[in-house]
């Protein structure tokens, strides 16, 4: 199996060109930051992510993560890589200084996130949980809770999780049971049973600071009467020791289809009656807290969805330079053609690449816009950006895994025969990539918070906005050369989003069912829009440098970057034209048979 290269050329050029880290750093928390910093960062990154995270991703996956009584043996060398994570600082790249953090802007720890994932999955998992930790303590914590938690969850010496789901409650988390009883000292017994905890339990480090859901005695019913509690795996003693262990164990591991390495707990709260937690946020606050963690978690895991496809990607590219198979069309010389000279897996080929680069400057933008929205002086300018953020984060979490694993198969299907087979690698990628588009939120559910929650939000001012500044974008765009077709696919389709969201809106009013129907296309639609825009961005900036005898000895790679973008201005953007009428057909043929005769 080839191990995974950093893309950090294609990650820098997003930064400069794509999504403007040049005006990030102007803002007074980030202004030691220099472009030598950034390429250090990036590149120190990506060889961490090569050598000490790639070489464990196939032994993550053979291993698997094991029960053993209540604690879990990590496969080999996941211990000793997490401890160099740490050591190395890679933890607490964006936390906040005061806690020991590097305090560095969230789209730099989006683009190290990138490569540590595309290395290997599986063993992301366990600090990003620790990240949206840290966010909530943060946003939510007592002075007293910060204290005590967030240095060792910054520097990851202790890990973190978040605590949702149950049998009976899935994405109906309103469902829940667990309990929380309230104590004279001020603490909670939690009691109850918590299924899907990914790193619930495991051996790379000394405590586990478990997030978890519960109800108070008398709370209201759904998710108004959920409280969050922070539930530590040992409790800490005054002098921030640890103390006895928590009365909480992993009962069980899952068996999954892939990231086997991320062991998948069955948690049990309380089996003694004593298992101690600490209100967060307040009572009855608890959805509020959690969703803290859970915006970070759906960002985090649209970047899973793009590393998915990035290693796919990069495996499919060296196996069709490779494999020889026939003769391609127009082949000259002797013997078989590498496959990649034939058209159709060219296609595929092409296919991922360009949606990679479109997803992954959405992804950058998301987390840009969030940097602008905590850090700008202008509390207006603050207020737009959350804005954009809030209309980005469903599309980069349901695009980004959604293409993730479309393209993860076409990474297979490059592969023949071969891709089947698990010698090869390719598969685990596949297998791996199928949770994304399930967890931290179905991307149906992504669908219904775009239309039903953000397409409303201050009265449509957001998409509105954002949509404005693509129009603004193309009318600037020539009219002729290599680019105009491109803008010419990319006109229309906006247009198309625009009449769409303006039905979407109306409707909301009217008929909330026709809403749900189109929300899914309506995603797709707009996503592709977004990338469309993004990738035209990336054409033009190419372009001008090029044109301007810029290229700094990067010209093929400049003129490969202005071919992508056509390719997914010519090729991917027109799929999404027959969009508009599917969206706006409403929702009368999705019910036009009885649920008692769906399986005549």
């Amino acid at each position: 199996m080839a191990e995974y290269v950093a893309p950090t050329r294609e990650i820098r050029f997003v930064l400069d060109h794509v999504v403007d880290l040049a005006e990030l750093v102007k803002l007074e928390p980030f202004q030691e930051i220099t472009d030598d910093l950034v390429q250090a960062v990036l590149e120190e990154g990506g060889k961490f992510a090569a050598e000490k995270l790639s070489p464990l991703y196939a032994v993550g996956d053979r291993q698997g993560s094991v029960l053993d009584g209540d604690s879990v043996k990590t496969p080999d060398g996941f211990r000793e890589a997490y401890q160099a994570y740490v050591e190395n600082g890679w933890n607490g790249i964006c936390s906040p200084v005061d806690y020991g953090g590097q305090g560095m802007p969230q789209v730099i720890g989006t683009a190290v996130q990138e490569m540590m994932a595309g290395a290997n999955q599986a063993f992301t998992l366990c600090p990003i949980l620790g990240q949206g930790a840290v966010e909530a303590l943060e946003a939510h914590g007592t002075e007293e809770q910060q204290r005590i938690y967030m240095e060792k969850l910054v520097s990851g010496e202790w890990t973190g999780t978040m605590n949702l789901t149950e049998p009976q409650a899935g994405s109906d988390v309103g469902a829940l049971r667990t309990r929380a009883e309230p104590m004279p000292d001020g603490t909670y017994r939690i009691n109850g049973q918590k299924i899907f905890i990914s790193w619930g339990e495991h051996d790379m480090a000394e405590n586990i600071i478990h997030l978890v859901l519960a109800r108070l005695p008398g709370a209201p019913d759904g998710t108004k009467g959920i409280s969050l509690f922070i539930v530590p795996k040992y409790l800490i003693n005054e002098d921030g020791s640890l103390g006895e262990k928590n009365d909480l164990r992993a009962v069980s591991l899952e068996h999954k289809m892939g990231i086997h390495a991320s062991p998948t707990c069955v948690m049990s709260y309380g089996d003694n009656g004593n298992c101690v937690g600490y209100l967060i946020g307040g009572e009855n606050q608890g959805m509020r807290s959690m969703f803290t963690m859970m915006n970070n978690a759906r960002l985090n895991v649209g970047i899973l969805g793009l590393c998915a496809s990035e290693r796919g990607w990069q495996m499919a590219l060296d196996y069709a330079r490779e494999r020889r198979q026939g003769r391609a069309i127009g082949a000259t010389g002797e013997g078989k053609s590498p496959i990649i000279e034939h058209a159709d897996v060219r296609r595929m080929l092409m296919t991922i690449k360009s949606t990679n680069e479109a997803v992954r400057a959405i992804i950058y933008l998301n987390a840009l816009s969030l940097d602008f929205s905590r850090h700008h002086p202008d509390g207006e300018v603050r207020r737009k950006y959350q804005g954009l953020a809030d209309l980005l984060t469903p599309i980069s979490k349901a695009y980004g895994t959604d293409t993730g694993v479309e393209n993860a198969s076409l990474a297979v299907q490059v592969f023949g025969g071969m891709g089947y087979i698990e010698e090869t690698g390719v598969a685990q990628v596949l297998r791996d990539a199928r949770i994304h588009p399930i967890y931290e939120g179905t991307n149906g559910i992504q669908a219904m918070d775009l239309v039903g929650r953000k397409l409303s939000m201050d009265g449509g001012e957001h998409w509105q906005t954002f949509l404005g500044m693509i129009d603004d974008f193309l009318s600037a765009m020539p009219e002729i050369g290599e680019l105009a077709r491109f803008k010419e696919n990319l006109v229309v389709l906006t247009s198309h989003c625009r009449e769409t969201a303006e039905w979407l809106f109306a409707r909301q009013q009217q008929n909330m069912r026709d809403v749900a129907a189109g929300s899914v296309p309506f995603l797709r639609l707009m996503s592709i829009v977004t990338g469309g825009y993004l990738m035209a961005r990336a054409a033009v900036a190419a372009q001008t440098r090029l044109e301007a005898g810029n290229g700094n000895g990067e010209e093929d790679f400049l003129r490969a970057k202005i071919a992508t973008a056509r390719f997914y201005g010519e090729q991917v953007v027109p799929t999404a034209v027959g969009l508009k009428d599917i969206i706006m057909s409403g929702d009368s043929l999705f019910y036009a048979i009885e649920e008692d005769h769906m399986a005549l």
